[in-house]
């Protein structure tokens, strides 16, 4: 094996743990796999890292992941024979305020829905765990004994010799200075010394993987923040098994080494890293302490433990690192470029997640999907906002100074805001409109009436948008709503072979004449949804594509991955051509009748149908649709005709009780009629069948399509979890989503959205009810039901049914 390799099948860049495990993991199932370093293993930001591993994140396939890293910690020393410094020794989470209990709380039933073991502690009880601290703040503290610590160093250099153990070439002091793309797939790596010709591209370039993924073409959404911890002298009383420790109320994490403490913290005002670019040959090299900008967490350490105002400090490191803007690492398959794909922006717990990360890409390349959904990490959940890379510091310098702050329900980020606006931002930030954003959209959430505060108050209690959304939930359900929905990503499908492709993806049947408008799922081979969408037909050789915000980069990448070899099919992107007004309730029709001489008549315009009409002088594209549960349409309008369109709804829809609303009435109105989520409530790892979605799938007909065949299978053998809906009686119960569902008696699942029903009047929920012998509709039917929230269990009903069924002749009529 030696001289320098002309070529692999999978060529990692990057010789950090991310790229070591990656190597690792793709060797074992059998990879010829090269590693390329430009230093030394471990050079860049691992060797630095402060080596804590936790495993509870709000996703649970994101758990699992990291759970996969305390299983291969656990027996890779034997493996390898080389010392990776693991140790499980659990770890300790403070709440020393109200808020703080309640979201620990909420956590440990988190950890009880994933299945993961928590335990909620009193302040005496967790002392006793943690003797060193002054408790005197405390309210609880929450415990996971399967957490632990590991040598970052040592860890990876086992890692490494894992790889190598099953062939793997790793190979440093090689600097990648260019990716060869043809065709749209990465063929190549050019190195300093030579070329490596390979099927698959690993991106696992740290902080330097921005810079790398340019060389393909390819947007990676990460920056450079400082980050420092403090290592001590030997500290009386501070043992080898002494747990892990969070107290996030004070910015600070904790961890054993050594007989000392290593101490470190997440501070408000954060400092940004190679801002003009990298200095040259950065390895194991560290930033000069700053003490001065370390001392307010210093002296909020000191509080918690006394015993470091006299302690010895061995070293004060700053080390920098990459952060995201939304705080979840980056993996995947890059929309831009098939064949590369990037393993990056750790934020900090690059130790945490390494395994079970390598383990995942590694299985994401080799099988060409991710072995299970992991949207929360997917690289194709970024958009155009995050091509600027001072638009990606500002917000990501936001989440870094957040990491430790409680995670509200429904809270929005304020940087970089406002960047894509809809017409009417102007206009409706004037009656009252407060935003949130998605993909740099700013969207409408809610409505503030004259004398309301037009801001979100964050709590975990009833939000101060309760109301407002009560007020506009009331107005679409018995007069007429009108909602901004421009931030829709649309496209279309044009060309000859659009319906024998699209025939392909769709799971429901596309394939009619024009003017027909499908509610369709597109689907993985595992029969899981990829998308949920709505496909419109406007002629023979076109089609028109609408999906939400935040999967516009998501859902092209599927669509053009998936177009058959050779067929004339080309999708492009129209967001941004048109805005789009969904015009919702039983007043709908009689609204758009005062400003259209078109015929919108149930005869004229039923539903289901797209009709090209006049509204106001303006050209509109009409879609009879609802994600309310109530008579209405989705109104595309051509950009310049979008504020004329407005006006005259709001003028003609006065008569009729018209309301502006927002995108958290949508999410109330869409959980009472139990329409489901992408994202939430289904996604990748969940079948229509599963789903309650077998209607929409074209299982009758003999009609192929990507993953008919798995659908079939499971049709016949039944499935192992099926969508209910919860109510709850008591409407002081706030359901936010991942409560834990007992079904007489025994966990079943978790809820996978929460909310309120204004209609109904009580707290609604989603999830599946799952077991591995199989579940039909009796059986969910038979249960007694209970949702753990925040601790405790209370009673809930089962619903198969909507919740809320206008007649569907006010729907369809």
């Amino acid at each position: 094996m030696s001289g320098f390799p002309t070529q692999a099948r999978a060529v990692v860049v990057g010789g950090g743990i991310i790229g070591c495990s990656t190597a690792y993991h793709l060797a074992k199932l059998g990879w010829e796999v090269v590693l390329l370093e430009r230093g030394k293993l471990t050079s860049g930001s691992t060797w630095h890292a402060a080596g804590l591993v936790g495993q509870l994140r709000t996703s649970a396939n994101i758990t699992q992941l990291l759970g996969e890293s305390v299983k291969l910690y656990r027996t890779l020393e034997a493996e390898t024979g080389l010392a990776t410094g693991w140790k499980m020794n659990g770890g300790l989470r403070l709440a020393c305020n109200e808020e703080r209990w309640t979201e620990v709380k909420r956590q440990a039933t988190t950890a009880r829905s994933f299945g993961l073991e928590m335990h909620l502690l009193t302040p005496s009880e967790a002392q006793k765990l943690w003797p060193l601290m002054n408790v005197g703040d405390v309210i609880g503290a929450a415990f996971l004994p399967t957490d632990g610590q590991a040598s970052p160093s040592d860890i990876t250099q086992s890692l490494a010799k894992g790889a190598r153990m099953h062939g793997a070439r790793l190979i440093e002091d090689v600097e990648v200075t260019g990716i060869e793309v043809v065709r749209g797939r990465a063929v190549a790596v050019q190195t300093a010394r030579g070329r490596v010709a390979c099927e698959v591209v690993v991106n696992c370039a740290g902080q330097w993987a921005r810079e790398l993924g340019r060389l393909a073409g390819v947007n990676v959404p990460l920056v450079s923040v400082e980050h420092q911890y403090m290592v001590t002298e030997r500290i009386e009383g501070v043992t080898p098994d002494l747990p892990t420790l969070r107290d996030p109320d004070r910015l600070t994490y904790y961890k054993e080494e050594v007989g000392g403490l290593v101490m470190g913290g997440y501070e408000p005002n954060p400092i940004p890293w190679a801002t003009g670019g990298f200095p040259k040959n950065f390895e194991f090299q560290l930033l000069n302490s700053n003490f001065e900008h370390f001392m307010p967490i210093m002296e909020l350490a000191l509080g918690r433990v006394p015993a470091l105002a006299t302690a010895g400090v061995k070293q004060l490191i700053n080390g920098p690192e990459s952060f995201t803007p939304d705080g979840n690492f980056i993996l995947g398959e890059a929309p831009e470029v098939a064949g590369f794909f990037v393993g990056a922006g750790f934020n900090a717990f690059g130790i945490a997640s390494g395994g079970g990360a390598g383990k995942v890409l590694a299985e994401w390349v080799a099988g060409g999907q991710a072995p299970y959904d992991l949207w929360p990490v997917d690289i194709r959940r970024f958009g155009r906002n995050h091509q600027d890379v001072e638009w990606v510091r500002a917000r990501t310098l936001q989440a870094y100074a957040r990491h430790y702050t409680v995670a509200y329900p429904g809270e929005e980020f304020t940087t970089g805001r406002p960047l894509r606006r809809s017409p009417l931002y102007a206009s409706l930030a004037a009656q009252g409109a407060v935003f949130g954003e998605k993909l740099g959209w700013e969207r409408p959430n809610w409505f503030a009436a004259p004398g309301e505060a037009a801001e979100d108050q964050y709590t975990y209690g009833r939000p101060n948008w309760f109301g407002a959304v009560a007020r506009e939930h009331k107005a679409i359900r018995e007069a007429v709503g009108v909602i901004d929905q421009t931030s829709f990503a649309k496209f279309m499908l044009v060309g000859k072979d659009v319906e024998a492709a699209l025939s392909w993806i769709c799971a429901n049947d596309v394939a009619k004449s024009a003017g027909s408008l499908t509610y369709t799922q597109m689907l993985n081979a595992r029969g899981g949804i990829e998308c949920d969408l709505t496909v419109a037909r406007l002629t023979e050789a076109t089609y028109y594509i609408v999906t939400g915000t935040g999967f516009a980069t998501h859902d092209a990448d599927w669509i053009r991955r998936n177009i058959p070899e050779g067929m004339d099919a080309h999708l492009l992107d129209v967001t941004s051509a048109y805005a789009v007004f969904s015009l919702m309730g039983p007043n709908a029709r009689r609204v758009l009748a005062q400003l259209t001489r078109d015929d919108v008549s149930n005869e004229g315009f039923p539903f289901g149908q797209i009709r090209q009409i006049s509204v106001a002088g303006a050209p509109v594209m009409a879609l009879r649709v609802t994600y309310v549960g109530e008579l209405g349409w989705e109104l595309h309008i051509p950009v310049e005709f979008a504020a004329t369109v407005y006006e005259a709804l709001m003028r003609e829809g006065a008569a009729y009780g018209i309301a502006n609303a927002g995108y958290r009435a949508i999410e109330t109105l869409r959980l009472e009629k139990g329409y489901r989520a992408w994202g939430a409530d289904i996604g990748p790892d969940y079948t229509p069948l599963e789903a309650g979605l077998g209607w929409a799938v074209k299982l009758r007909k003999d009609i192929p399509f990507l993953g008919r065949e798995a659908l079939a299978a499971q049709k016949q053998a039944g499935v192992k979890k099926l969508l209910a809906s919860f109510t709850v009686e008591d409407p002081a119960v706030i359901l936010l989503g991942r409560e834990t569902i007992y079904r007489d008696g025994e966990r079943v699942g978790w809820l996978a959205s929460g909310g309120f029903g204004h209609t109904l009047g009580k707290p609604i929920g989603l999830g599946y009810v799952r077991r591995a012998a199989g579940v039909d509709e009796a059986f969910v039917l038979a249960g007694s039901y209970e949702l753990e929230v925040a601790g405790e269990r209370v009673p809930a009903q089962v619903h198969l049914a909507p919740l809320y069924d206008a007649k569907m002749d006010r729907i369809k009529a």
